[in-house]
Formats: C-alpha cells, sequence, structure tokens
C-alpha cells in the first residue's frame, strides 16, 4: 500500500509539472504518461492517474470537456497493454495513443461547445481548427515519451502482459 501510494505521487508530480508550468497549448506529458503508466506498471495504476487529473483540473478549472480528457486516457490505460511487446510497438501505441486522444477530446468540443454546427461541415471544422493543437500534442507525446524510453532502458525495465 506504501508503494503505491509513493508512486502514485510520483504519477501525480509529473502530471502536475507538466501541467503548471508554463508550457505550449498541449505540451504536456498527459498522453505519454497515460500511455506507460498503466504500460509498466500496470493497469492497476490508472486510479492514480484519472486521481492526478481530477487534482490538477482542480487548479487549472473544471470544464466541459473533462470527461472525454479523461475518457480518452482511460482508452489510451487500456490498449496501451498491447504494445507493449517491443520499442516499435510502443512507438505505433504512443502514436496511436495522440490519435485517439485528439479524436476524442475534438469530438467532445465539437459536441459539446456552441461554436460549431452540429453538423458533418461543424465536425470538419473542429477537426480542422484542432490541428496545431495535436501538432503540439503529437511533438510532447514523442518527447516524453523518448524520456519514458531511456528511462525504461536506464533501469532495465522488462514489460511483461499484465492482467487487466
Amino acid at each position: 500500500m506504501i508503494n503505491y501510494l509513493k508512486v502514485s505521487f510520483g504519477i501525480f508530480l509529473a502530471l502536475a509539472v507538466s501541467r503548471f508550468v508554463p508550457h505550449p497549448p498541449n505540451f504536456t506529458s498527459l498522453i505519454a504518461l497515460s500511455f506507460y503508466v498503466p504500460a509498466i506498471l500496470g493497469i492497476k495504476y490508472l486510479p492514480a492517474l484519472i486521481f492526478s487529473f481530477f487534482i490538477t483540473d482542480m487548479f487549472i478549472g473544471f470544464h466541459n470537456l473533462m470527461f472525454f480528457t479523461w475518457g480518452s486516457v482511460i482508452i489510451i490505460a487500456y490498449i496501451s497493454n498491447y504494445f507493449i511487446k517491443n520499442l516499435s510497438t510502443r512507438i505505433i501505441g504512443v502514436l496511436l495513443s495522440a490519435v485517439i486522444y485528439f479524436i476524442i477530446t475534438n469530438f467532445g468540443s465539437w459536441f459539446l461547445k456552441d461554436i460549431y454546427l452540429i453538423n458533418l461541415d461543424g465536425i470538419i471544422l473542429a477537426y480542422t481548427l484542432a490541428l496545431p493543437f495535436f501538432y503540439q500534442s503529437l511533438i510532447s507525446t514523442v518527447l516524453f515519451s523518448v524520456f519514458f524510453e531511456i528511462l525504461i532502458n536506464k533501469t532495465k525495465v522488462v514489460f511483461t502482459k499484465k492482467s487487466i
């Protein structure tokens, strides 16, 4: 239990630092953490990850898209287990995670915000206007993933298929 709390606090710190330190829009460890925490530590740390989002959102501000954000984190966490085999599959998994996050959160933006028409033109506009943010998310996800891969290599983490 103590170890779980220590690791959970580390997850919170990693997320909080990347969300609270001034950064370009969508340039955080969010997607990489959502992928690597369950892949490395197991799905049992998903509640710690979601709770970390909850706590940081308390300070940043709750918004109507947070359930889409948290939902994408949950989906990414569960699919990460299928991409842990080797570096190549983890790269594919991380990139897929960025796409999943983009699709889900921007669907929420289109559906919940009054700035888009609820039709095909509206959803195309929502995704088109979100492309610069996707670029930032993709770059940050790749950079944070490189950091996690270096950490994995240095600590000699061995991936095992964890039961979900």
